[in-house]
């Protein structure tokens, strides 16, 4: 089992939810969140060096079992990726997931998810 979390521009939320809706990715947890990854420049005010701006983004967390991650992260990278890949488009991060248990009915593993 994997765990695939996506940190997206906000605008993008709509595009790469349908591109998971269409690779039959139905289950994600979204939440908004903000940070910043690649700085651009660093900004200075009144000769003092100041932390760049946090940039608003969208958190996608998706469980899923090891045969669908390669779809998964493929349906993100194809809709969240700006036509010119640009800073700020986001990153992908894929860990393992040692387990999920299903609150509802107890149910452990691959069959959880």
């Amino acid at each position: 089992m994997k765990l695939i979390t996506a940190i997206i521009r906000p605008e993008k939320l709509d595009e790469v939810r349908q591109a998971l809706i269409n690779a039959e990715i139905t289950r994600i947890t979204v939440t908004r969140c903000a940070g910043r990854g690649q700085a651009e420049h660093v900004d200075i005010y009144r000769g003092l060096e100041v932390a760049p701006a946090l940039a608003p983004k969208i958190r996608l967390d998706i469980a899923c079992n090891d045969d669908f991650k390669q779809i998964t992260v493929d349906a993100i990278l194809g809709a969240a990726r700006s036509e010119d890949g640009e800073i700020g488009d986001g990153k992908i991060f894929v860990t393992h997931l040692e387990e999920c248990i299903r609150i509802r009915t107890g149910e452990e593993g691959g069959s959880a998810i």
